[in-house]
């Protein structure tokens, strides 16, 4: 059986693109690795974030649309992201968020504590510190290696029906279920990172999508022979997953699990190199092949945005 190395990235909708950026960039010190636009609602950003190479795993995607509602977090969808920061790095950043007035409190799960907090749309974020993992080399502001994100620890679903989730991640992805605490379930993968899903079985009320909400996950697949079989696997199974779909950074499938969670598996390859340099990541706008006949137009519609270094990191 062909198993996941774990979340290859996760998609959510937020409000303000350049808050967005300030928030992620400015104050969480992640790279914004790509600018680029949503190709479905071209008016609208896709912005990108992750460690220095946008490796799968570290990646945080968003749709920032001024005119959506606010959404709800709840019942069929992701309702905690977690990130993984080195080991003696959490009172760092208990001072530094709580210098950007960003509210946080610490809940412990599986014998690790968790800091968590809300982004500026609502979002519920959470931090912990693992040993595992490989250090992120991107520095932004006061946060250097020693301290920052390297990634995603994992993510925690709301899903609507825990047993038919459970199921997608035990015999379609490959997870392993390691074990249950209160009202949580946990499962890991076999990667270093984005490896630790858990399941909460009392999600109190129903997710309605919106600003402040995940759109959906997405779990590596290393190649496209790999995702075609998964395609195949979905398909005998009775879900009904997306013809495979070109992203220009990764080939990807989609389905809704039983949970009402969206689901993704994306190819590790190409990556995000494929169109700009390493160095040059997240600089300029990047447009797949059959928009850049509208770039002018693009550009015009689109507001200006900029990584900058916030007032509190100067």
């Amino acid at each position: 059986m062909q198993k996941t190395a774990g979340i290859h990235h996760i998609t959510a909708m937020v409000n303000d693109a350049q808050r967005n950026i300030d928030f992620y960039a400015g104050v969480l010190g992640l790279r914004l690795i790509k600018k680029t636009i949503n190709f479905d609602r071209p008016e609208v950003y896709h912005l990108y974030f992750g460690n220095e190479k946008g490796e799968p795993g570290t990646v945080i995607t968003f749709f920032p649309w001024e005119k959506q509602l606010k959404g709800r977090i709840g019942k069929g969808q992701v309702g905690v992201t977690s990130y993984m920061i080195p080991m003696g790095s959490l009172s760092f950043w208990v001072n530094r968020l709580k210098k950007f007035n960003i509210e946080t409190h610490v809940s412990n799960r599986f014998g690790e504590k968790y800091l968590k907090f809300h982004d500026p749309d609502g979002l519920l974020l959470e931090l912990v510190e693992r040993e595992e993992g490989p250090t992120n080399s991107w520095s932004f502001g006061s946060i250097q290696a020693e301290t920052a994100i390297k990634g995603f620890s994992g993510a925690t679903l709301y899903s609507a029906q825990p047993h038919k989730t459970t199921e997608v991640l035990e015999h379609v992805l490959g997870l392993e279920c390691i074990g249950q605490e209160g009202d949580f379930l946990r499962f890991k993968t076999d990667g270093l990172i984005g490896n630790t899903v858990d399941i909460q079985l009392n999600p109190t009320v129903r997710g309605l999508m919106g600003a402040g909400t995940v759109h959906h996950i997405a779990w590596r697949a290393k190649d496209e022979v790999e995702l075609l079989g998964w395609r195949s696997l979905l398909q005998d199974k009775g879900y009904y997953p997306t013809e495979i779909r070109d992203r220009n950074y990764f080939k990807a499938l989609y389905f809704h699990e039983e949970g009402g969670i969206l689901f993704e598996i994306a190819t590790d390859p190409p990556g995000f190199s494929v169109d700009e340099r390493v160095a040059e990541l997240g600089e300029k706008l990047m447009l797949p092949s059959w928009l850049e006949s509208k770039r002018k137009e693009l550009e015009e519609t689109l507001s200006p945005v900029a990584v900058r270094v916030l007032e509190g990191d100067k």
